[in-house]
């Protein structure tokens, strides 16, 4: 059954490129950001973009995104997901390429100290509502990735992978807020929150200007993909 046909020649037929990029959010400073790498060569030298690269002949897409993550910026151990498939014929000069995207979210707390690799002049956090010139179609895949990131935080659970463990319901509604870049309303929120059951109190308070807050934390037996879409309004 996994017999090559007779005389099959693969150098006979036209072969694009296939690369993966990452989007990596995080939330820093109440403010959704976006791990960026400056190119150190062309196309696009000193543009900005997303961490990504070429995959190899001997691995899977997802060890090559999670690969490209830490030799571009030194992170790794987030989650990441697949995100997308972005094939237009000229979006790279250099050949015909298809490159498979991935998200990854984590707390800001997770990441050490940013170090661009071999391939790139510097890496840093961009605000993805600030976001400097991109090299390819990058910001086609960034307004893609924010998408899904908005889409999916109303179906699941998703959006805790950006907080820390334990956490205020104000940092939380803060953090929705920020994602979907719109208030909510501080009652119906917590309303809707705790009828969702998808977080429950711990037994820890943290100092703020007015009295302590209580923290939560997301519940370990809730299902991973909560229908969640009672929290908007």
């Amino acid at each position: 059954m996994r017999d090559v046909p007779p005389g099959y020649d693969p150098s006979q037929y036209e072969r694009p490129s296939v690369t993966v990029d990452v989007v990596i959010f995080t939330l820093r400073d109440q403010d959704l950001q976006v791990l960026l790498i400056r190119r150190k060569h062309p196309p696009f030298g000193d543009y900005w973009a997303i961490p990504g690269g070429f995959v190899q002949m001997d691995e899977s897409l997802e060890t090559a995104a999670l690969r490209e993550l830490e030799e571009e910026t030194g992170v790794r151990d987030v989650y990441i997901e697949q995100l997308y498939t972005f094939g237009q014929p000229e979006r790279d000069p250099r050949t015909r390429v298809i490159t498979v995207a991935y998200f990854a979210l984590a707390p800001a707390s997770a990441f050490p100290p940013l170090r661009a690799g071999d391939d790139a002049a510097d890496a840093q956090w961009w605000s993805m509502y600030d976001l400097p010139p991109l090299a390819f179609d990058h910001a086609e895949i960034l307004d893609y990735a924010l998408t899904r990131l908005r889409y999916k935080l109303e179906y699941s659970a998703v959006g805790f992978e950006l907080l820390s463990a334990t956490f205020t319901l104000s940092e939380l509604q803060s953090a929705y807020e920020v994602i979907l870049g719109e208030e909510l309303d501080r009652g119906n929120f917590r309303k809707k929150l705790h009828k969702a059951a998808i977080v429950e109190p711990t037994r820890e308070y943290r100092n703020t200007r007015g009295r302590p807050a209580r923290l939560y934390r997301f519940r370990d037996d809730a299902v991973a993909e909560v229908k969640a879409r009672r929290l908007f309004p």
